[in-house]
């Protein structure tokens, strides 16, 4: 299906869609469907932010029109250029290949900080899509190097890959969920270099998620942490959802996005069986909206005034369209093209008239912690684009 008929499609869809406007202030919101020009309008936007290494964009705040700018050390650093390069990749436009260019640059030095899991979103995010535009040797030394880096964190005894440093009061060996989505970067770099360490992690470290970081409804914990000396489970728990118990949306979504995309480098069955049951979980639950776009926690209490999370929706309609590939379960690919219809209308789409290089509005960064709450992210974008991109 080519991108015309693909966005013609999802917005006829949407046409068809009542979107519920629980927790989204939709008073200047109208119900038609957004067009061409409303996209267009936001993605030259893009282009228009000033290039400045100390100044990724990561989200907004819509109110005072502030920019949240990060330098390359922060999780969210490599979505922006990633984003220029579908960009480019869904429009042709040479512009958006050149702005790539001068912001993957800037994440070069993350292929060597050890302080973070998240090499795989600043590296692979960035220079994983720019190898897929450009065939060049820079950018494959950078994934492998970045590889290399994140094995550091890699505790033989737990089988897992350590997430954050911080909070060594609280626990031991923390893993998060989004971790899984950290291992493309390894999967690929061993690709690229022959090299069979690095999907070695990869492998152990979603093992070790499978068996522990799942309850019996298959939805996910967000943090489990271990004792590192012996590789036990210390305790389940979570830092963004709304308690230890609860379903943090975009959780459930990193793990049916990672769980697929480590279908696909190993074809275990075990890791399709989890992704198909976990993307289940959140298809079919009681406290999904009727636009298919979750409240950021599946079990907040204020629902239905709970805020809505559009990154999680987008992880998992790019999730859900891989996963389709491999299934051939309709379901699945309904029910991606339901998210992306819902998210491409004025509902979600922020206005023409707001300055900023963002597309998609009402997702949810850090509840507990009261940041970046029903705004423009990053990553939302990001995910929306590659979705795009894989429905083609």
């Amino acid at each position: 299906m080519n991108k015309v008929s693909f966005i013609s499609l999802i917005l006829g869809f949407a046409t068809l869609t009542t979107a519920c406007k629980s927790g989204i202030n939709t008073q200047s919101k109208q119900k038609a469907p957004v067009t061409n020009n409303l996209l267009e309008t936001r993605y030259k936007m893009l282009l228009d932010y000033p290039v400045d290494s100390m100044s990724m964009p990561r989200s907004m705040n819509i109110k005072t029109n502030e920019i949240r700018k990060v330098p390359s050390r922060d999780w969210t650093s490599g979505f922006f250029a990633g984003n220029l390069w579908q960009l480019y990749k869904l429009k042709g436009d040479s512009q958006y290949k050149e702005q790539a260019q001068k912001w993957t640059a800037f994440s070069k030095k993350e292929s060597l900080n050890s302080n973070s899991h998240d090499v795989g979103f600043k590296v692979y995010c960035s220079f994983g899509e720019a190898l897929k535009v450009e065939n060049k040797k820079e950018y494959e030394a950078v994934i492998i190097k970045g590889a290399e880096t994140l094995c550091t964190r890699f505790n033989e005894k737990v089988g897992s890959i350590r997430s954050w440093d911080f909070n060594k009061e609280i626990w031991d060996f923390p893993v998060i969920i989004d971790n899984m989505m950290n291992l493309e970067l390894l999967f690929e770099a061993s690709k690229l270099s022959g090299n069979p360490k690095y999907r070695d992690v990869a492998i152990k470290h979603a093992n070790t998620t499978l068996k522990n970081q799942f309850r019996a409804d298959n939805s996910c914990y967000h943090v489990i942490d271990y004792a590192p000396k012996t590789g036990n489970v210390r305790k389940k728990t979570t830092l963004q959802g709304y308690n230890d118990d609860s379903v943090w949306a975009r959780g459930q979504g990193w793990a049916v996005y990672g769980f697929t995309m480590s279908y696909r480098y190993t074809k275990d069955p075990a890791y399709l069986k989890q992704a198909e049951a976990t993307a289940k979980f959140f298809m079919t639950n009681k406290n999904l909206p009727e636009d298919g776009i979750p409240y950021w926690d599946f079990k907040d209490p204020s629902i239905p005034n709970a805020p809505r999370d559009v990154s999680a929706a987008m992880v998992m309609a790019s999730g859900l369209y891989e996963l389709y590939t491999y299934t051939k379960n309709k379901s699945y690919l309904a029910f991606a093209d339901k998210l992306m219809a819902s998210v491409q209308t004025d509902k979600y789409i922020l206005d023409a008239n707001i300055k900023g290089p963002f597309v998609l509005d009402h997702s949810t960064g850090n509840w507990p912690k009261h940041d970046e709450i029903d705004e423009p992210i990053i990553y939302a974008d990001y995910y929306f684009l590659e979705a795009l991109l894989r429905r083609k």
